[in-house]
């Protein structure tokens, strides 16, 4: 299969070079025919000609102007109000395992926070032996630590659970980012303040506007949970938090509370109406599932997808997609191209990293033929993402939260793409 492809692109740059210019020039072929030089190379262009910018021209540096349509999008009609909204990461014209600072999802609940780290403090108060309040100066002489997280809302993809509604990656399953934290470990906080035996829950709240408070077991806390003020080597940004948030590894990000400002430690946990509804997830039979924090395995095909189109006609395709799971590394994840009927092993590439997000690969020369496409992901205990109509026989259609469930993109004939359902 490559050895065609390969003959194909020996025998074009020979062609190219054998009409290249007297002084060396290679002409490459374009769509006007084989024979016609292409401008682009053999003439001077503009930014040849002209000096560029000095280094001081942007003291933060900036993404190029041609990159300007990737950013951050919101679907205004979500929510009431924006500063109690969400916008999405831009999934689809992302490469890697690592979102950007200026890319990652943002969620309010009561607008961005603007906080001086000099005025920032932080206190543990509660079922401990030393109430304790800190600066950030304080917070920084205890060992730091850096890890990469996926920070997952609950209600990613929850728009699609009674049929496909959003056309496109970016707002299916963009409320989701992956950046390497840096901070302190929660567990060397609550040791400075020493933590009651009859301490089995913390409580954890944000300084902003909406007082943002959630419930988080004790062992967890202990576990792997982070005090973080920094992100990719920066500070937190203000939409993420800033000065300082809660980093809670593979649980929904509800729980990951950004301006931290307080921790309190308590014997059970605290039974607010809008945090009972987020550790909630309404069944088909008028049951509830209660207290689902983990994100489950899960998976999505980044391209070819809704906004990014195949553009390039027949032949050699890269499909890639991102995977991760709130129990650890991923595994395995599988591509279909016909909807399910036939499985094949995607490659993993770049770092493996537990709660992390893990990019895929799989190539194959497209015909022009009509795709369904998928992707299957697998983690290291052995769960395995399912369909949504599998999902729905356990969880009905009324939940918002917690949809895991197998995507799939229809490509067309002409490369277009859609977002679909197939039973």
């Amino acid at each position: 299969m490559f050895k065609n492809g390969t003959d194909n692109r020996r025998a074009f740059l020979k062609k190219s070079l054998a009409i290249g210019g007297a002084a060396g020039t290679t002409m490459l072929a374009s769509g006007a025919g084989a024979d016609t030089p292409d401008p682009l190379i053999t003439e001077i262009q503009d930014w040849n000609r002209y000096l560029g910018e000095g280094v001081d021209s942007r003291p933060y540096g900036m993404p190029s102007p041609f990159e300007g349509d990737v950013v951050r999008r919101d679907v205004a009609w979500l929510t009431a109000d924006a500063k109690a909204s969400v916008n999405f990461t831009p999934l689809h014209k992302l490469e890697g395992i690592i979102t950007p600072n200026g890319l990652c999802f943002e969620r309010h609940h009561g607008g961005i926070a603007q906080i001086s780290p000099e005025d920032h403090r932080i206190m543990i108060n509660g079922l401990v032996d030393n109430p304790l309040v800190f600066t950030m100066e304080d917070l920084k002489r205890f060992p730091r630590h850096s890890e990469f997280y996926f920070l997952e809302c609950a209600a990613n993809t929850g728009m699609e659970w009674r049929g496909a509604q959003l056309n496109g990656c970016q707002f299916t399953h963009g409320m989701v980012h992956n950046v390497m934290y840096t901070g302190v470990k929660l567990k060397d906080l609550l040791a400075e303040a020493g933590v009651k035996p009859s301490g089995k829950w913390v409580l954890p709240e944000g300084a902003d506007a909406s007082h943002m408070t959630r419930s988080i077991p004790m062992e967890k806390a202990l576990e792997d949970c982070m005090v973080a003020f920094a992100m990719n080597g920066e500070a937190l940004r203000a939409e993420q938090g800033y000065p300082v948030r809660l980093v809670v590894p593979g649980w929904e990000g509800n729980m990951w509370v950004k301006w931290l400002r307080r921790l309190e430690v308590g014997d059970q946990p605290w039974h607010h109406r809008e945090e009972t509804s987020k550790y909630t997830d309404l069944l088909g039979d008028g049951r509830s599932r209660r207290f689902t924090w983990t994100m489950d395995v899960k998976s999505v095909i980044t391209s070819p997808s809704p906004q990014a189109p195949i553009n390039h006609g027949r032949g050699r395709t890269v499909i890639t997609g991102l995977a991760w799971s709130g129990f650890g590394k991923i595994d395995r994840v599988d591509v279909s191209i016909d909807g399910g009927r036939n499985w094949h092993t995607a490659r993993l590439d770049g770092p493996s990293l537990s709660k992390s997000l893990h990019r895929f690969y799989h190539e194959f020369d497209w015909d022009g033929s009509e795709l369904f496409l998928q992707s299957r992901a697998i983690d290291e205990q052995r769960h395995v993402q399912k369909t949504k109509n599998a999902l729905r026989k356990i969880r009905g259609e009324n939940s918002i939260y917690h949809n895991n469930a197998i995507q799939t993109w229809h490509v067309k004939p002409d490369g277009l793409v859609e977002n679909v359902e197939i039973s």
